[in-house]
């Protein structure tokens, strides 16, 4: 900027460079005054605490070294907003935010750096905390926590343990202490698995038979294991192409020994408890099919003398099944499969072990090898060919199928490419044209089932296969067990130890934290990329001194081992919010009544069925399932321990939208950065290059990111925040565009000087009583910007404030706006806008910060409309309008729609054949 424009800028007017000196100051007096800071009730954070309390969360965060762009704190803006508006409402408003700092990101830069995964992490962290504090975040952050923290794990690895010593009693339908379960078998109220008396059993023994019984345990399982990363990995964490999502090394599936959660035994509560909570029903829906509750029937084939069980939903399409399907990894195949058969298997299986769970069931090519083995049809005695096919999974029900091409399009599919017969045993319409028939009907061909409808016939088959032994009826699910176990350095070690037989044993809680130790090296010892038979060696396990140790664990000083794999990032983010609650109390993972004032059931104002949880969690819908479905899982488990007095950790969620922009693709299809791209005749250039222009995530690989920081020092934080929540809904998508941001700092500047003179600096606000026109206004402002922002509507709200602020612009901006207008329009303001707000306030000769109040509340008798405008519609269509007053009757409405001009001349002297008045809406006019 020149001397000459620099001159001619007034001093006070409300630039980016004084939104940014007003921003830090209120910064700096927010954290001296403690102004979020949220009592408990008792504890090191004790105050006085209203009954009146707000639990608000962001999803827990990963502090990447990239930082942040513009469409990460969409929704730390969206819950800041909240809680902002809820605390000047007077609730004891909890905000905060920690870092779920563990994962294989930092493990990744520190095996090719050689730099420790927490220094790099705790780098990330100070850059995020920067960028986070500029947007003027309301945060307690003496509730700051990291996941990386040993005050922090200590309690991951104590609950850890709390799981690994209980066991799911299905009676009870709850989980019970571990201890109980040994007391049952040591009385002989529960017999032991081989009928032996338990005092007959050796140690080793014993623990083998609790392991089959407890939440968290150790399984020789099929997973997806990554030689390049030196890992297994979830479902999750692998391409449909059967490669790492992160490096897009080959995964193989194989069988190793690794700890387990026992979720499934949740699975009905899982799915049954979405009903009480105030969640989308699109995530309830992901996570109801996730879990995959499926009510059928099992049936017993006879395969050469041994019978293998299938499970299907559709047991009344039994006299269709026309061949058997078993997964590659199936232990019957081994023993059916004719000699000369047993290369093509082996080849086959060899070949599905390199692809994903997804691209299996997927099936496109329709793959599949007869066993040479038959199967007996119980129903009717026919003997059907048994086949192995990938798109079964051992995983999934008993690993066995009976196929019924006539009522399944896969099976169709199957049968057509392999010449096995279809059997219709569904009768479908009689213009029904496609293959297999999917729909009801009565059946056909199947028998004493034929002419019965579908739940009639599965009722019905059931009970034949239950009365012939060969079947019953039963519940599936599709819900796997959870594969707790990375062969990874930077995660969260096992509480866990092994003898010298190899039983696992808990540590007492007096050793925890178990810390990490120091490596020489992040990466796996020796692997081969491509080679599914290399063994995983965690980097943990070269940590000699610290992997064997001598302990006394009650019978003397031993010898034992330490596991040496560590927890899935996933552990520390199953919790956080309890230790939000208690982040500095030392003697348990939560104070119980700070517990209940935050998270309890809330019987008063929700009824008895109230699940507790954090009052409102908001982040991204890519976390539908995996994390809420395994945080859900933990608080269940210490709910039934009794060590939280609510079995939902999270009662209302909230989906934000994503920020969009526009990427550009050179001629080879690669990537340049956005913001050096030229428009010219419609047209885009990067270098002189012609690009292509295309529309997606804002994100790194995109290379169209545009920073916070960027948009703070070029506009200011307030300016950042109002442009953000005015995009759109919050639960919508929108697109970027950092021309448009300058809107939202207009109307700042505007409702600036509207109340400070840019010369002075002084207020410009006066005594002048407002019009009864600008008194209606601002009070419906009132009335819908509180309705707004309880409902997350910040568009809106925004649209309201713009448009009070228009007012005072058009009739008060020459004498500066009425206080009357000034102060409710800057409390309303504070929520979005929260700094330069708190300058008004201060300048219209407050002396306390607005962050706790006031909020301004409508008068209502200014939102009593005094007229109505009537549209009127002749023969449907609208032709005129009418104003009457609002205590009109409908006779009196009528008379004024007929004397209106228009509808007179259109009724040309005559009269309608019918009026109807709609109060408060329409005059119909039918001619």
């Amino acid at each position: 900027m020149s001397t000459e424009a620099a001159a001619e800028t007034p001093a006070f007017r409300y630039t980016a460079e004084l939104a940014g000196e007003i921003e830090q100051r209120w910064q700096q007096r927010w954290e001296e005054r403690g102004t979020f800071h949220a009592p408990n009730p008792v504890g090191p954070l004790q105050g006085d605490v209203p009954a009146d309390k707000l639990f608000v969360q962001d999803m827990f965060p990963y502090p990447s070294g990239a930082g942040l762009h513009v469409g990460h704190p969409l929704g730390f803006i969206g819950t800041d907003v909240y809680a902002r508006y809820h605390r000047m409402n007077g609730r004891n408003v909890l905000h905060t935010m920690g870092f779920d700092a563990f994962g294989l990101p930092a493990e990744q830069y520190a095996v090719q750096t050689g730099q420790h995964p927490r220094k790099t992490t705790e780098d990330n962290i100070q850059t995020y905390l920067r960028q986070i504090r500029r947007l003027g975040l309301g945060h307690d952050e003496r509730r700051r926590i990291s996941t990386i923290d040993p005050d922090y794990y200590k309690w991951t690895q104590w609950i850890f343990l709390q799981i690994f010593n209980s066991w799911y009693d299905r009676e009870a339908r709850r989980a019970r202490p571990i201890a109980e379960l040994e007391r049952q078998f040591a009385s002989g109220e529960r017999a032991t698995p081989d009928g032996r008396p338990w005092a007959e059993l050796t140690g080793a023994e014993r623990q083998k038979v609790l392991g089959g019984y407890r939440l968290a345990y150790l399984s020789e399982a099929p997973v997806n294991w990554c030689p390049g990363l030196g890992t297994v990995l979830a479902n999750e964490e692998v391409t449909a192409d059967g490669r790492s999502e992160r490096g897009n090394f080959p995964v193989f599936r194989r069988n190793l020994r690794q700890w387990m959660m026992r979720i499934t035994a949740y699975a009905d509560r899982l799915v049954d408890d979405l009903d009480r909570l105030d969640w989308p029903e699109k995530v309830k829906s992901m996570q109801r099919n996730w879990i995959g509750r499926s009510h059928g029937a099992r049936v017993r084939f006879d395969v050469g003398g041994r019978d293998v069980e299938v499970f299907t939903t559709r047991p009344d399409t039994l006299f269709g099944a026309t061949y058997l399907v078993l997964a590659p990894e199936h232990p019957v195949v081994d023993e059916i499969v004719a000699p000369e058969r047993a290369e093509a298997i082996a080849a086959y299986r060899r070949e599905v072990s390199r692809k994903s769970d997804l691209d299996r069931q997927e099936n496109k090519d329709k793959t599949g090898v007869f066993t040479g083995a038959h199967a007996v049809n119980p129903v009717n005695g026919r003997e059907i060919p048994v086949y192995v096919a990938d798109y079964v999974l051992m995983g999934y029900g008993t690993g066995a199928i009976m196929a019924v091409p006539g009522q399944d399009q896969r099976d169709w599919d199957f049968a057509v490419k392999f010449d096995l017969p279809i059997i219709r045993t569904v009768r479908p319409p009689e213009d029904f044209d496609g293959e297999a028939y999917t729909g009801a009907g009565p059946a056909i061909n199947s028998g004493f089932l034929d002419g019965l409808e579908v739940d009639e016939a599965k009722r019905t088959i059931i009970a034949w296969l239950e009365e012939h032994g060969r079947g019953e009826g039963t519940v599936q699910y599709k819900l796997r067990d959870w594969l707790f176990s990375r062969q990874r350095y930077w995660g969260e070690p096992f509480p866990i130890v092994y003898d010298e037989d190899g039983t696992p044993i808990a540590l007492p809680e007096s050793a925890l934290p178990v810390e990490l130790p120091d490596v020489d090296d992040y990466s796996p010892r020796t692997f081969d990329p491509e080679d599914a038979n290399s063994e995983p060696s965690p980097p943990l396990s070269r940590a000699g001194d610290w992997v064997e140790v001598e302990l006394d664990l009650g019978d003397g000083r031993k010898k034992y081992r330490r596991e040496t794999n560590t927890m899935p990032n996933w552990a520390g983010s199953c919790w956080y919010q309890l230790r939000y609650v208690d982040p500095t109390e030392p003697d348990r993972f939560v104070n119980a009544e700070n517990e209940r004032y935050w998270l309890g059931p809330r019987t008063q104002d929700h009824g008895a069925d109230d699940p507790g949880g954090v009052d409102l969690y908001i982040g991204g819908v890519e976390h539908a399932v995996l994390h809420l479905l395994y945080a859900r899982f933990w608080q269940k488990v210490l709910f039934d321990l009794g060590h939280v007095s609510g079995d939902e950790p999270y009662r209302r969620l909230y989906n934000q939208g994503y920020i969009e922009a526009y990427a550009y693709t050179d001629a080879r299809g690669s990537y340049v950065p956005a913001e050096q791209v030229e428009e010219r005749d419609g047209k885009y250039f990067f270098d002189g290059e012609e690009v292509r222009r295309e529309y997606g995530k804002m994100g790194k690989s995109l290379k169209n990111v545009v920073t916070p920081d960027e948009m703070c020092a070029n506009y200011g934080a307030d300016t950042f925040r109002v442009y953000e929540m005015s995009m759109g809904p919050m639960d919508v998508s929108r697109p970027w565009a950092t021309k448009d941001v300058v809107g939202a700092q207009r109307f700042l500047q505007r409702l600036w000087r509207n109340l400070v003179d840019e010369t002075t600096g002084e207020s410009r606000v006066t005594d002048e009583q407002p019009s009864e026109e600008a008194l209606r206004l601002l009070h419906k402002t009132i009335a819908g910007v509180h309705e707004d922002y309880a409902n997350l509507r910040y568009n809106t709200a925004v649209a309201k404030l713009i448009e009070l602020n228009n007012h005072v612009t058009k009739h008060f901006s020459a004498v500066g706006a009425p206080r009357a207008l000034a102060e409710p329009m800057v409390s309303m303001l504070a929520p979005l806008a929260p700094h330069v707000a708190e300058e008004l306030w201060a300048k219209l000769g407050h002396g306390t910060s607005l962050a706790h109040g006031p909020f301004p509340t409508a008068d209502e008798k200014y939102l009593v409309e005094d007229t109505l405008e009537y549209p009127i519609q002749v023969n449907g269509k609208v032709k005129a309008r009418v104003v009457v007053p609002a205590s009109a009757t409908k006779e009196e409405v009528e008379a004024a729609a007929l004397a209106e001009e228009k509808v007179a001349e259109l009724l040309g002297g005559g009269t309608p054949r019918k009026v109807i008045v709609v109060p408060g809406r329409l005059v119909n006019v039918v001619l």
